[in-house]
Order: C-alpha cells, then sequence, then structure tokens
C-alpha cells in the first residue's frame, strides 16, 4: 500500500482501494469511541438508582466514575509509549478484552454479591485500566493512516463517533436501568469482544519500531515538548477543562433531574442526551463538514468554543433548578461549545509530532481528558450545596482557558503547512516537505496491504 504521507498524491493504480481500504478501517476505528465513552456515559441517568438501591451519598456514587478515569488516566500514556515501540492493536485488543470482561465482573459483582459496592468499585478500577489502552489510540492509528486535511476529517468522524456515544449511552443506559439497575454493565462485554476481533484482524499498521533506537525516540520526542511546550500544554488544558465541566454537569443534572423534577430513568436519559447531541452533531459538522476550514481556525474555534461553555456555566445555575426548558437551551450552547473544541484540539495533538512519537503523545492527551472526566462528578457533587460559587468557578476556569489559548496556542507550530493550507493554495491531499511527518520517512510509514 502507497506510504501513508502521501496518500491520495501519487497516481498510484491501487490509490482508490487504499483510500476504500482506509475508509473502512476508519469506521472500525470509531466503534472504539464509540464503545468507551459508554463507560461512563451509561452509568450517568442510572446513578440516582445505584444510591438509592446500596444506600450511597451523591460524593460516593460519584466515585464509580472516578474510578474508572483515574486508571485510564495514569495507563493512557504508558499504553502509548508501548505502542509506539510494539504497535497500536498489539495493545488495543487486549485493553478491550479487560474493558469488557471487567463490565460482565462488575455486572455479575452486583447480582450475586449482597453489598456490591466495593465489588463495582474493584472492577471499574480494571475496566478503567482496560480503556487506557483504547481510543487514544485509535486517534493515533488515523493520525498515522492519513495526512492533510484528511487527518481533520478522520478525527472529526473520531470524535462525532465519541459523541454520538454520548448521546446514545444515557438512553441506552436508562432503557437497560428499567430491566434492572446493573444491566447496563453487562453491555461492555457484549460489544466490546466483537470490536477487539475487528481491531485485531483488520486493522493492518506500520512496522512500530522506531529508526535509531529508544534513545533516538525519546530524543524525539523531548525535542517536541521541548519546541512546542505552550500549544501542546495549553490544548491539553483545553481537552480536560471541556470534559471536566460536561460530565460534572451531567451528573449533577441527573440528580436535579430526579430531585426537583421528579424524572424516572428513561425520562433523565432523554433529557441529558440533549446537550450531548449538540456536542455531537458540531463535532460532526466541524470535524467533516468544515473540515477544510477546521485546521486554519483551530485557535479562534477552541477560544469561541471556550467562551461560549463559559457564558454559559455563568447564566445556568439561575435556572436549573427552577426553570428546566431554558436550563437545557443554555447546556444545548455549552454542548455547542464542546463540539466546537474538542475536534480542533484533536487536530493539534495528533499533528503536533512524526508518527513515531505521535501513540505516546496523544495519549498523554487522553490522560488529562480522563483525568478531566474523573474529577467532574465528585466536584459537581459541591454544586448541590453551593450552586452558584461551583458554576460561576467553573465559568472561570473555561474564561481562564480560553484566554490562554488564544495566547499559546500557534497553528502554525502545530500542524503541518499542507493542513493549514487551503485548497485554492494547495491541493488537500498534497504534502509539504517542511512537515515532521514527511522527514526522511522510514518503512514504519508504509502500511502493509
Amino acid at each position: 500500500m502507497a506510504q501513508h504521507a502521501q496518500e491520495g498524491h501519487r497516481h498510484h493504480p491501487n490509490n482508490s482501494s487504499d483510500q476504500l481500504s482506509h475508509g473502512w478501517k476508519l469506521w472500525i476505528l470509531t466503534t472504539v469511541p464509540f464503545i468507551m465513552v459508554l463507560g461512563n456515559s451509561m452509568l450517568i441517568p442510572v446513578l440516582p438508582k445505584m444510591m438509592k438501591v446500596m444506600h450511597l451519598s451523591l460524593f460516593q456514587v460519584g466515585l464509580i466514575i472516578t474510578i474508572f478515569s483515574i486508571p485510564a488516566g495514569i495507563i493512557i500514556p504508558f499504553a502509548g509509549a508501548l505502542s509506539d515501540r510494539i504497535g497500536r492493536r498489539v495493545i488495543m485488543t487486549p485493553a478491550l478484552l479487560l474493558y469488557g470482561i471487567a463490565g460482565l465482573g462488575a455486572g455479575v459483582s452486583s447480582w450475586l454479591v449482597p453489598n456490591p459496592y466495593y465489588w463495582i468499585m474493584g472492577f471499574r478500577l480494571l475496566q478503567g485500566i482496560g480503556a487506557g489502552g483504547t481510543y487514544q489510540l485509535a486517534m493515533a492509528v488515523a493520525g498515522d493512516m492519513f495526512q492533510s486535511q484528511k487527518r481533520a476529517q478522520a478525527l472529526g468522524i473520531l470524535e462525532a463517533a465519541n459523541g454520538l456515544g454520548k448521546v446514545i449511552s444515557p438512553i441506552s443506559g436508562s432503557l437497560l436501568a428499567l430491566i434492572i439497575w446493573f444491566a447496563p454493565f453487562f453491555v461492555y462485554g457484549l460489544l466490546s469482544f466483537p470490536v477487539a476481533l475487528a481491531i485485531w484482524f483488520f486493522i493492518k499498521e506500520p512496522d512500530p519500531k522506531p529508526q535509531g533506537g529508544l534513545n533516538k525516540y525519546w530524543q524525539g520526542l523531548k525535542t517536541t515538548l521541548a519546541t512546542k511546550s505552550g500549544s501542546i500544554l495549553t490544548t491539553f488544558l483545553g481537552g480536560a477543562v471541556v470534559l471536566f465541566i460536561l460530565f460534572g454537569v451531567l451528573s449533577y443534572l441527573a440528580d436535579i433531574l430526579e430531585k426537583n423534577f421528579g424524572y424516572g430513568e428513561f425520562a433523565r436519559g432523554l433529557i441529558i442526551a440533549i446537550p450531548v447531541l449538540a456536542s455531537a452533531l458540531t463535532s460532526y459538522v466541524s470535524g467533516t463538514v468544515l473540515q477544510k476550514r477546521l485546521a486554519q481556525w483551530s485557535r479562534p474555534v477552541v477560544v469561541l468554543g471556550m467562551s461560549l461553555i463559559a457564558l454559559s456555566m455563568a447564566i445556568e445555575p439561575f435556572f436549573v433548578t427552577v426553570n428546566l426548558y431554558i436550563a437545557m437551551g443554555i447546556l444545548v450552547f455549552q454542548g455547542i461549545g464542546t463540539g466546537s473544541v474538542l475536534p480542533s484540539i484533536n487536530t493539534l495533538v495528533t499533528s503536533a509530532t512524526t508518527s513515531r512519537e505521535r501513540g505516546v503523545v496523544t495519549s498523554l492527551y487522553g490522560s488529562v481528558r480522563f483525568f478531566g472526566v474523573a474529577m467532574g462528578p465528585p466536584l459537581f457533587a459541591v454544586a448541590m450545596v453551593h450552586r452558584y460559587m461551583t458554576f460561576w468557578a467553573v465559568a472561570v476556569l473555561a474564561a481562564v482557558t480560553a484566554v490562554l489559548s488564544g495566547f499559546f496556542i500557534n497553528e502554525k507550530q502545530m500542524l503541518p503547512k499542507s493542513i493549514r493550507t487551503s485548497d485554492r493554495k494547495v491541493r488537500s491531499d498534497q504534502i509539504d516537505s517542511e512537515t515532521p511527518d514527511e522527514h526522511a520517512p522510514s518503512p514504519r510509514s508504509r502500511m502493509r496491504p
């Protein structure tokens, strides 16, 4: 198969079949973020039920989300670095299997153990470890396969799949909880096993051995982080803040919908899905329809998206407990902000390094995303007592992130020229010789047929 850095550039007789192959491989990869987001989002509307059944506090039930996300965040960079050495799919496949087995374990313990809270916590920890070797590596594989503005499109599709999972998961979690409250745990195994097999048998990779050995690998990584530290750290902060606010607000909303408005599980799932649907649709539009402009506008898009989130959080506490219609309208704008920020940041992060270091850098980004998710539900539990203080504090956090993004994100530093330049100047599949990905192409940049 043609060199991935020159995909679409050479008029090779197998070019169209290569593009078709990459297309269906991308759709296989989209199942990974879809399943991963179920790990938390499917349980959020069920948390009030869990709290009643197991006699937990709001803080304790929020830890069911946290204990999944923290080990995932810790494992992700190690999984990414290892994937750069031995390959992506040999990490992703067993990680998906562990994710599914641990989900089944949580379901079985909930079914058979009289007081299952600590068993659930233990299996959720294992499930988080499995999750650490999945979505960010799927992003790295997409970054390896696609160049130029096609990368923005591919990453937009992956983020949209993640968003679609966020939309479907609260609804499906609510429906499953109508059968019995722990039914969602069993879905993890049913979905992850076939996806693991598809990744193993259908995703072919470049040769994972970096040129120059381990020392050269770490030296290249250090150089990248040193020269682009401002941009990279700011994008990392943006990803963490967006998801911290999203999952914190959703967990708080789930509790408010029951206590203040009296909605049951299914209604809660439908209502929670509304702002997430706004985020998913925005991610899809910005990553596909607007992909030719997204990379060029990445910094202003991040700034505007974070500003929209900040404004939404500043206004939300006035209405969230008294007028659900206005509150949900505000949260739709938060979702639009979230859906615009994440695809831009994903493109910046995956394009900032060569393919030899892409796994670990993308995975470090994934870690901070998971830490953001982990902190959201327990910290937003404070909003039950100090609603204005909590919402205004996160509004300030989002506003500060917007300002930092405006000052420190540098598209020219992060993105290859082929991504930054519009079709009027450079063909969308043209490869710029000055970009890191195209320096001295190595055997690992050739995709096997």
